[in-house]
């Protein structure tokens, strides 16, 4: 039996599945040597639990969890643990490198580190209004009845290039159209990894960010990472938000992601 080797948690983007935008990634980490695991979380694609219950704090627990298991299988080398996210799961991958020191690399590609940012400055100023209006009669309605409305994914992140990518996409995988609960969209408003990025440190952390992404803008995510500590990387390449899953671009932002987890895990 070989050494053990090490190994990479992968965190799907807001409301998708490890089928969604993670099979090019996997595949390259595993031809390069390291045990992969992709995460689907709780109540999504093939995991257990509520339907449409998209709460960052449990899906933070969900990504830690899957670390644990890692760390637990013969063939792992638990000191050499590493997480890899996407948008949404980038969002993730800074919070549990945050939080957790069994971490000693993460990666976090077109990613963001403030919710309410991220959903307000893609909606115009009645649009937020509303937002909060519904946001506050879901919960005193929880208050009474412990129910939670549900909305589409899309339309809390309700952009153009969102809705044309999703669309697009379920022509063939109908499973990408995504619903949450109201309560969920009010975690994800509260959830602000930027808060913690500053804790990676002494640990590994590379922010990979798109320079024309429409969904989580450059500029903000630069922002996460003027407050992390050393070592860090800054890697941005000249494309939009989704391009970064086109075959080119997965196989420059893999290359540049194994060239890190090479150097630090």
């Amino acid at each position: 039996m070989g050494s053990p080797v090490p190994a990479i948690v992968l965190c799907p983007g807001f409301g998708a599945t490890r089928g969604n935008d993670l099979p090019g990634y996997a595949a390259r980490f595993s031809a390069a040597g390291y045990a992969t695991l992709w995460l689907d979380y709780r109540g999504y694609g093939g995991s257990e639990g509520e339907a449409e219950r998209l709460m960052a704090h449990e899906q933070v627990r969900d990504v830690r969890a899957a670390l644990t298991w890692l760390a637990m299988q013969e063939k792992v080398d638990p000191e050499r643990l590493g997480l890899w996210g996407t948008s949404g799961g980038a969002a993730h991958a800074i919070q549990v490198a945050g939080v957790d020191q069994r971490v000693r690399c993460a990666v976090a590609q077109v990613g963001h580190g403030d919710g309410q940012r991220l959903i307000a400055d893609h909606k115009s100023a009645e649009e937020l209004d509303e937002l909060l209006k519904r946001l506050q009669a879901d919960r005193e309605q929880r208050a009474i009845s412990g129910t939670s409305e549900r909305m589409r994914v899309i339309d809390l992140i309700s952009d153009p290039a969102t809705r044309g990518f999703v669309l697009a996409a379920a022509e063939t995988d109908p499973s990408i159209i995504t619903y949450l609960t109201m309560e969920s969209a009010e975690a994800a408003m509260e959830y602000r990894p930027i808060d913690v990025v500053h804790r990676v440190t002494p640990r590994a952390l590379m922010l990979i960010a798109a320079e024309q992404d429409e969904i989580c803008p450059a500029a903000a995510y630069r922002e996460v990472y003027e407050r992390a500590g050393e070592p860090k990387r800054w890697q941005t390449y000249p494309i939009g938000h989704y391009d970064i899953y086109a075959e080119e671009w997965v196989r420059r932002s893999a290359a540049d992601a194994l060239d890190w987890f090479g150097q630090w895990l």
